[in-house]
């Protein structure tokens, strides 16, 4: 995994927005110019839509060829297609509908409603292995070698559907149904630490000061069972993008003001 975070903090959300999603046109140019195709995990959350919200209304956006960009999920809320819990329903609102994608390259993970039914460990096995059939051999695992995976985090430090000493904690199936999550809904699908673990690059983004604590402790001596986002690191390089607010427990001279 890649060493030490690098923390990059922003005057406020909407500016922080902004700016994820301008590093974001530059990563995935890049990624598809080098390999011809791209990995993008997407996350949800108020900061995480933000992002593809500002990353539709970019002007560069149309630098990337989003019909060689695979679209994938950190997480998901087990609840039917177009659910507005669901964070797939977000990310077509916000994004999705508004570029032009290869409809076989986005991979929304199954809800009750697919081919599983009302079974989302089987739903968690399928999407594993959708996962494993987009690998390649230079990938060495089970899944892509993600370019970009973003997370957000939660006040208690989760990220995924990866919650403080519940069992995805020490699953190391590339996926897994997670039950009786301490945040509504209760039923979910997550990408494990292995498969976190596996991106290039992971972005943990966080905005407000009600995360402040957990970006603290995630920078920190934090274990990954009691405090996940500890354990969210890329292969190459880890980003915390932060608002001044959820950076506003981090110890003084912490962190580069944003670039954009």
């Amino acid at each position: 995994m890649s060493g030490t975070p690098q923390i990059l903090v922003h005057p406020d959300a909407s500016l922080l927005a902004r700016a994820a999603a301008a590093r974001l046109v530059t990563r995935l140019v890049d990624a598809v110019s080098a390999a011809g195709h791209a990995h993008l995990v997407l996350t949800g959350g108020g900061i995480g839509t933000a992002v593809l919200a500002e990353l539709a209304a970019a002007p560069a956006r149309d630098a990337v060829d989003w019909r060689e960009v695979d679209f994938w999920w950190g997480d998901e809320r087990f609840a039917p297609a177009g659910h507005p819990d669901r964070n797939e329903t977000g990310a077509r609102a916000a994004l999705l509908g508004k570029i032009s994608t290869d409809p076989a390259r986005v991979h929304p993970m199954p809800g009750p409603d697919g081919p599983d039914g009302d079974n989302p460990e089987a739903a968690a096995a399928r999407y594993a292995r959708e996962l494993a059939a987009a690998t390649r051999p230079e990938d060495h695992g089970p899944v892509p070698a993600f370019d970009v995976l973003m997370l957000g985090i939660g006040p208690e430090g989760h990220v995924a559907s990866i919650f403080p000493e519940m069992p995805a904690v020490y699953d190391n199936r590339p996926v897994v149904a997670v039950r009786g999550s301490p945040k509504p809904p209760p039923v979910r699908i997550s990408l494990t630490f292995p498969s976190i673990r596996a991106a290039r690059e992971v972005w943990i983004l966080a905005s407000g000061e009600e995360k402040a604590g957990a970006v603290s402790l995630a920078l920190s001596d934090a274990g990954p069972v009691q405090l996940p986002a500890a354990g969210a690191r890329g292969k190459q390089r880890t980003l915390f993008l932060l608002d001044a607010a959820a950076a506003s427990k981090l110890p003084p001279g912490i962190g580069t003001p944003g670039a954009h």
